[in-house]
């Protein structure tokens, strides 16, 4: 974990801790010659706009007032819902996609492939086990938890 994104992580989560919302993931990343500082929150319900706006500014405000400056780079801040492919990062993230469908990719490729979607039917703390439709019919595969690099909720079509 980067530097900056420990320095956020610890600065808004009691932002994150008053409001009653969960804070999904923090990510500071370089696209083309721009660098973004991402934060993705949620809560029971789904959050919405003004929630985000509102974790945005508390945020900036924290940032602006540390000496010296965590992150020297320009970037731009984005605090959003992590919305409808939510990334699947702590255990209550997986027990709650019990019965979703779900993408997960692989260190080690299974039967060929590093990336898989089907319907999560069953985990536990080694495993996990996924309905998957391969041609005309449905398969359960089970996969090794360590060799799951990202897991994610997807969008069936």
């Amino acid at each position: 974990m980067s530097s900056a994104v420990e320095t956020v992580t610890k600065l808004v989560t009691p932002i994150l801790e008053e409001q009653n919302f969960e804070l999904v993931e923090v990510e500071f990343v370089k696209e083309g010659k721009n660098w973004f500082l991402r934060v993705f929150i949620d809560k029971e319900g789904g959050i919405d706009i003004e929630e985000c706006a509102f974790v945005s500014e508390k945020l900036s405000e924290k940032l602006d007032a540390m000496d010296p400056d965590p992150i020297p780079q320009a970037y731009f801040l984005e605090v959003s819902s992590p919305g409808a492919e939510r990334p699947l990062k702590k255990e209550s993230d997986y027990e709650q996609a019990v019965g979703k469908y779900i993408h997960i990719s692989l260190y080690q490729a299974v039967d060929g492939e590093k990336q898989i979607e089907g319907t999560l039917v069953h985990l536990d703390s080694e495993q996990l086990t996924l309905s998957v439709k391969i041609k005309t019919r449905v398969k359960e595969m089970t996969f090794e938890r360590k060799n799951i690099a990202k897991a994610r909720l997807a969008i069936q079509f």
